[in-house]
């Protein structure tokens, strides 16, 4: 592939439920803290997910939010240029919906966009 997925969220008004409800399906265990930025969840309400332990497979993960985040369950693609492909998007009849935006630390940057059927997908690259 590519451009692999890298990341996913799950995001809703209640990220701490969310959260519960994710360790006791699948035994996610998070370490909450900031998201890349306050667009995506409230601030200290974003729990990172990683993918997996020594032996198993999986893309990292968050599940945050807060009141009036929508909810959604959202993916990041791996690109080499975070506002290229959101032009790229643009150009192919999609709409930016964030970013590029860069991530506490300074070295991800972020950005999303509207499918044209409307469905969110990120894009997450260097800085």
């Amino acid at each position: 592939m590519a451009q692999p997925v890298v990341h996913f969220e799950v995001i809703g008004t209640d990220p701490g439920m969310l959260r519960g409800y994710y360790r006791e399906l699948f035994g996610w265990e998070f370490q909450t803290g900031d998201a890349a930025t306050d667009a995506v969840s409230a601030p200290g309400q974003y729990g990172f997910v990683a993918g997996g332990t020594t032996g198993e497979h999986g893309i990292n993960g968050g599940v945050g939010g807060g009141d009036g985040y929508e909810r959604r369950v959202l993916f990041y693609v791996s690109v080499p240029d975070v506002e290229a492909a959101l032009r790229r998007a643009e150009a192919l009849g999609g709409s930016r919906r964030l970013g590029p935006a860069t991530a506490p630390g300074g070295d991800l940057v972020i950005g999303q966009f509207a499918d044209p059927e409307g469905h969110v997908i990120g894009v997450a690259g260097p800085a």
